[in-house]
Protein backbone atom coordinates (compact mmCIF):
# COMPACT_ATOMS: atom_id res chain seq x y z
CA UNK A 1 0.00 0.00 0.00
CA UNK A 2 1.44 3.25 -0.73
CA UNK A 3 2.61 5.62 2.31
CA UNK A 4 0.83 8.79 1.81
CA UNK A 5 2.95 11.87 1.58
CA UNK A 6 2.26 14.89 3.70
CA UNK A 7 3.70 18.10 3.44
CA UNK A 8 3.83 20.15 6.51
CA UNK A 9 4.45 23.89 6.00
CA UNK A 10 5.28 25.97 8.95
CA UNK A 11 8.01 28.95 9.55
CA UNK A 12 7.94 27.61 13.70
CA UNK A 13 10.87 24.93 13.13
CA UNK A 14 9.71 23.52 16.53
CA UNK A 15 5.93 23.29 15.75
CA UNK A 16 7.19 21.96 11.84
CA UNK A 17 9.31 18.90 13.88
CA UNK A 18 6.76 17.89 16.10
CA UNK A 19 4.35 17.94 13.66
CA UNK A 20 6.34 16.19 11.34
CA UNK A 21 7.64 13.19 14.03
CA UNK A 22 3.82 12.72 14.85
CA UNK A 23 2.98 11.91 11.82
CA UNK A 24 5.66 9.76 10.67
CA UNK A 25 5.23 7.65 14.13
CA UNK A 26 2.09 7.33 12.86
CA UNK A 27 2.45 6.02 9.37
CA UNK A 28 2.73 8.98 6.97
CA UNK A 29 6.16 10.10 4.88
CA UNK A 30 6.12 14.17 6.20
CA UNK A 31 8.14 16.62 4.73
CA UNK A 32 9.25 20.26 5.31
CA UNK A 33 8.58 23.28 4.08
CA UNK A 34 8.68 27.01 5.58
CA UNK A 35 7.28 29.11 2.11
CA UNK A 36 5.52 28.91 -0.95
CA UNK A 37 8.93 28.47 -2.68
CA UNK A 38 9.74 25.29 -0.65
CA UNK A 39 6.08 24.18 -1.56
CA UNK A 40 6.39 24.22 -5.57
CA UNK A 41 9.87 22.55 -4.98
CA UNK A 42 8.01 20.00 -3.67
CA UNK A 43 5.77 19.76 -5.61
CA UNK A 44 7.95 19.54 -8.88
CA UNK A 45 10.19 16.89 -7.51
CA UNK A 46 7.75 14.18 -6.12
CA UNK A 47 4.29 13.17 -5.44
CA UNK A 48 2.13 15.10 -2.62
CA UNK A 49 -0.87 14.06 -1.34
CA UNK A 50 -1.87 16.34 1.07
CA UNK A 51 -0.82 19.55 3.23
CA UNK A 52 -0.99 20.84 6.38
CA UNK A 53 -0.41 24.85 5.71
CA UNK A 54 0.07 27.26 8.18
CA UNK A 55 -1.53 30.65 7.60
CA UNK A 56 0.56 33.06 9.22
CA UNK A 57 4.07 32.23 7.26
CA UNK A 58 6.28 34.93 7.94
CA UNK A 59 5.45 37.31 5.21
CA UNK A 60 3.49 35.25 3.36
CA UNK A 61 -0.22 34.56 3.91
CA UNK A 62 -1.05 30.94 3.59
CA UNK A 63 -4.88 31.68 2.76
CA UNK A 64 -3.59 33.36 -0.69
CA UNK A 65 -0.85 30.67 -1.15
CA UNK A 66 -3.87 28.19 -0.72
CA UNK A 67 -5.97 30.17 -2.89
CA UNK A 68 -2.75 30.25 -5.69
CA UNK A 69 -2.49 26.40 -5.56
CA UNK A 70 -6.22 25.65 -5.83
CA UNK A 71 -5.84 27.53 -8.63
CA UNK A 72 -3.31 24.99 -10.30
CA UNK A 73 -4.02 21.93 -9.10
CA UNK A 74 -5.81 19.85 -6.44
CA UNK A 75 -3.98 18.49 -3.81
CA UNK A 76 -5.82 18.45 -0.63
CA UNK A 77 -4.84 21.53 1.61
CA UNK A 78 -5.71 21.63 5.14
CA UNK A 79 -5.03 25.47 7.04
CA UNK A 80 -3.50 25.28 10.62
CA UNK A 81 -3.85 28.42 12.29
CA UNK A 82 -4.46 30.25 15.54
CA UNK A 83 -6.94 32.35 13.57
CA UNK A 84 -9.45 30.34 14.74
CA UNK A 85 -12.72 33.29 14.34
CA UNK A 86 -15.57 32.50 11.89
CA UNK A 87 -14.51 35.23 9.02
CA UNK A 88 -10.97 33.46 9.38
CA UNK A 89 -12.29 29.84 8.72
CA UNK A 90 -14.66 31.29 5.66
CA UNK A 91 -12.39 33.24 4.40
CA UNK A 92 -9.93 29.66 4.52
CA UNK A 93 -12.79 27.68 2.74
CA UNK A 94 -13.78 30.30 0.20
CA UNK A 95 -10.18 29.62 -1.40
CA UNK A 96 -10.57 25.94 -1.21
CA UNK A 97 -9.12 24.94 1.80
CA UNK A 98 -10.12 21.40 2.77
CA UNK A 99 -10.48 21.84 6.25
CA UNK A 100 -9.25 24.67 8.62
CA UNK A 101 -7.74 23.06 12.26
CA UNK A 102 -7.16 25.77 14.83
CA UNK A 103 -3.86 26.10 17.02
CA UNK A 104 -3.94 24.77 19.79
CA UNK A 105 -4.53 21.34 18.26
CA UNK A 106 -4.51 17.48 20.07
CA UNK A 107 -2.35 15.60 17.98
CA UNK A 108 -4.75 12.87 18.07
CA UNK A 109 -7.70 15.22 16.45
CA UNK A 110 -4.96 16.39 13.65
CA UNK A 111 -4.60 12.66 12.92
CA UNK A 112 -8.26 12.29 12.75
CA UNK A 113 -8.69 15.15 10.62
CA UNK A 114 -6.32 14.34 8.20
CA UNK A 115 -7.36 10.75 7.48
CA UNK A 116 -10.73 11.80 6.89
CA UNK A 117 -9.42 14.11 4.00
CA UNK A 118 -7.41 11.81 3.02
CA UNK A 119 -10.45 9.08 2.82
CA UNK A 120 -12.55 11.84 1.04
CA UNK A 121 -9.87 12.18 -1.76
CA UNK A 122 -10.05 8.41 -2.38
CA UNK A 123 -13.81 9.13 -3.00
CA UNK A 124 -13.00 11.67 -4.84
CA UNK A 125 -16.62 13.77 -4.35
CA UNK A 126 -14.29 16.69 -3.30
CA UNK A 127 -12.12 17.22 -6.31
CA UNK A 128 -13.15 15.23 -9.28
CA UNK A 129 -15.56 18.56 -10.53
CA UNK A 130 -13.60 21.24 -9.25
CA UNK A 131 -12.32 22.64 -13.23
CA UNK A 132 -14.44 20.08 -14.65
CA UNK A 133 -15.13 21.89 -18.49
CA UNK A 134 -16.89 18.96 -19.89
CA UNK A 135 -20.45 18.34 -20.93
CA UNK A 136 -22.71 15.67 -18.77
CA UNK A 137 -25.55 14.14 -19.90
CA UNK A 138 -28.33 12.05 -17.95
CA UNK A 139 -31.70 11.29 -18.33
CA UNK A 140 -32.13 13.74 -21.32
CA UNK A 141 -30.81 16.72 -19.34
CA UNK A 142 -27.09 18.26 -19.96
CA UNK A 143 -24.90 20.06 -17.57
CA UNK A 144 -22.58 22.29 -19.44
CA UNK A 145 -19.44 22.48 -16.94
CA UNK A 146 -17.92 25.18 -19.48
CA UNK A 147 -20.54 27.88 -19.23
CA UNK A 148 -22.07 26.05 -15.91
CA UNK A 149 -25.66 26.20 -17.08
CA UNK A 150 -28.25 23.11 -17.10
CA UNK A 151 -30.47 22.17 -19.38
CA UNK A 152 -33.57 20.82 -19.20
CA UNK A 153 -34.96 17.75 -21.52
CA UNK A 154 -37.01 20.47 -23.69
CA UNK A 155 -33.76 22.76 -23.78
CA UNK A 156 -34.77 25.06 -21.74
CA UNK A 157 -32.01 26.14 -19.22
CA UNK A 158 -32.93 25.57 -15.71
CA UNK A 159 -31.53 28.09 -13.17
CA UNK A 160 -29.60 26.90 -10.42
CA UNK A 161 -28.06 28.45 -7.42
CA UNK A 162 -24.66 28.51 -6.68
CA UNK A 163 -24.93 25.60 -4.01
CA UNK A 164 -27.23 23.48 -6.08
CA UNK A 165 -24.95 24.09 -9.06
CA UNK A 166 -22.08 22.89 -6.68
CA UNK A 167 -24.41 19.67 -5.50
CA UNK A 168 -25.37 18.74 -8.88
CA UNK A 169 -21.66 18.53 -9.97
CA UNK A 170 -20.70 16.50 -7.05
CA UNK A 171 -23.46 13.57 -7.78
CA UNK A 172 -22.47 13.83 -12.02
CA UNK A 173 -18.69 13.24 -10.86
CA UNK A 174 -20.19 9.97 -8.45
CA UNK A 175 -23.43 8.00 -10.23
CA UNK A 176 -24.12 5.38 -8.80
CA UNK A 177 -21.61 6.14 -5.53
CA UNK A 178 -23.77 6.43 -2.24
CA UNK A 179 -23.02 9.74 -0.46
CA UNK A 180 -22.64 10.51 3.09
CA UNK A 181 -23.99 13.88 4.29
CA UNK A 182 -20.54 13.98 5.48
CA UNK A 183 -18.53 13.90 2.14
CA UNK A 184 -21.55 15.85 0.62
CA UNK A 185 -20.68 18.78 2.86
CA UNK A 186 -16.92 18.46 2.75
CA UNK A 187 -17.32 18.53 -1.25
CA UNK A 188 -19.49 21.81 -0.92
CA UNK A 189 -16.81 23.00 1.30
CA UNK A 190 -19.23 23.56 4.70
CA UNK A 191 -17.53 25.72 6.69
CA UNK A 192 -17.67 23.72 9.99
CA UNK A 193 -15.82 21.41 12.06
CA UNK A 194 -15.07 18.46 10.18
CA UNK A 195 -15.40 16.26 13.68
CA UNK A 196 -15.75 12.60 13.86
CA UNK A 197 -19.56 12.92 14.69
CA UNK A 198 -21.59 14.55 11.93
CA UNK A 199 -23.16 18.07 12.84
CA UNK A 200 -27.10 17.43 12.27
CA UNK A 201 -27.25 21.24 11.07
CA UNK A 202 -25.24 20.48 8.55
CA UNK A 203 -27.18 17.12 8.07
CA UNK A 204 -30.43 19.34 7.57
CA UNK A 205 -28.95 22.02 5.92
CA UNK A 206 -27.93 19.08 2.76
CA UNK A 207 -31.17 17.19 2.89
CA UNK A 208 -32.55 20.98 2.46
CA UNK A 209 -30.39 21.79 -0.45
CA UNK A 210 -31.02 18.16 -1.50
CA UNK A 211 -34.60 18.81 -1.31
CA UNK A 212 -33.97 21.90 -3.44
CA UNK A 213 -32.57 20.53 -6.38
CA UNK A 214 -34.91 17.85 -6.51
CA UNK A 215 -37.48 20.32 -6.81
CA UNK A 216 -36.09 21.67 -10.02
CA UNK A 217 -34.56 18.45 -11.81
CA UNK A 218 -37.13 15.85 -11.02
CA UNK A 219 -40.22 15.42 -12.93
CA UNK A 220 -42.16 13.97 -8.84
CA UNK A 221 -39.39 15.30 -5.88
CA UNK A 222 -41.68 13.36 -3.93
CA UNK A 223 -40.56 10.63 -5.34
CA UNK A 224 -37.33 11.00 -6.92
CA UNK A 225 -36.46 8.66 -10.19
CA UNK A 226 -32.50 10.39 -9.99
CA UNK A 227 -31.12 12.11 -6.51
CA UNK A 228 -32.81 8.99 -3.95
CA UNK A 229 -32.24 8.71 -0.56
CA UNK A 230 -29.88 5.65 0.06
CA UNK A 231 -31.59 4.49 3.66
CA UNK A 232 -28.24 4.21 6.04
CA UNK A 233 -26.07 6.36 4.32
CA UNK A 234 -27.26 9.45 2.37
CA UNK A 235 -27.80 10.14 -1.07
CA UNK A 236 -27.30 8.36 -4.30
CA UNK A 237 -27.34 9.80 -8.34
CA UNK A 238 -28.80 6.66 -9.40
CA UNK A 239 -28.69 7.49 -13.15
CA UNK A 240 -25.98 6.79 -15.65
CA UNK A 241 -24.20 10.06 -16.63
CA UNK A 242 -22.42 9.98 -20.06
CA UNK A 243 -19.21 12.48 -20.43
CA UNK A 244 -18.40 14.48 -23.62
CA UNK A 245 -15.93 17.03 -24.37
CA UNK A 246 -17.60 20.92 -24.46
Amino acid sequence: MTIPRLLVIDDDAEMRTMMIQFLQQNGFCALPAQSEAGIRKHLQTGRIDLMLLDVMLGDENGVKICQRLRGEQDVPIILVSALSADHQRMAGYEVGADDYIAKPFNPQLLLARVRAVLRRVRRSPSLAYRRNTKLFHFRGWTYDGKKDEVHAPDGFQVTLSRRETGLLRVLLANPHIPLTREEIAAALDVTQEQDATHSDTTGRAIDVLVGRLRSKIERDPKDPEMLRTERGVGYVFGVDVIEAEA
